[in-house]
């Protein structure tokens, strides 16, 4: 959802700084979901599933993900949604801000070289031409960004059961 807004600022020109813009934005457009083999992404009616994925919009989520109305609104969007019941959701605050109550929680943690790796891999097969170095500095940025953050910071929720991988060892333990 914080990509869909920050999309959302791109496309109409609002700085990812201004708050109360991208809170205009949101108020008019509605953010969807629908099954598929990849999760499909709408703004209205407009599937945005690839284009919230570009560098344009990863680089700057973190920006449009701090401020705290936007928080406030897409939290309450995403308590919505899993409202029903049968939903597994991923995110930065999932766990601690949004769902704190989840019956099952899982803080999945991989290194920077190794989400670097995943990530050059998957835009080298779309075509993409991409910098390994720049993509592993875009993902300590936005590490940074999310961890640091004053609303709802990137943390290990209490009670959640723990895997971490980087190149050299798989860990996990339970809470």
């Amino acid at each position: 959802m914080y990509r869909a807004a920050t999309y959302l600022a791109f496309q109409a020109g609002v700085s990812y700084e201004d708050e109360a813009g991208i809170m205009k934005l949101l108020q008019k457009k509605t953010i969807r979901f629908e099954p598929g083999d990849i999760q499909q992404v709408f703004i209205d009616d407009e599937n945005v599933t690839n284009v919230i994925r570009t560098d344009e919009i990863t680089n700057h989520v973190s920006v449009v993900s701090a401020h705290l109305l936007v928080r406030e609104a897409l939290q309450k969007k995403q308590q919505a949604f899993a409202s029903a019941g049968g939903v597994v959701m991923d995110g930065r605050d999932i766990g601690t801000a949004v769902l704190p109550n989840a019956e099952l929680k899982i803080f999945l943690l991989a290194s920077v070289k190794e989400r670097a790796e995943r990530r050059y891999k998957e835009n080298k097969a779309k075509g993409y031409d991409v910098d390994f170095e720049q993509l592993q500095k875009e993902i300590e940025d936005r590490d940074h960004l999310d961890y640091t953050r004053k609303h709802s910071p990137l943390k290990k929720s209490r009670r959640c059961h723990y895997c971490g991988y980087n190149e050299y060892v798989y860990s996990r333990s339970s809470y």
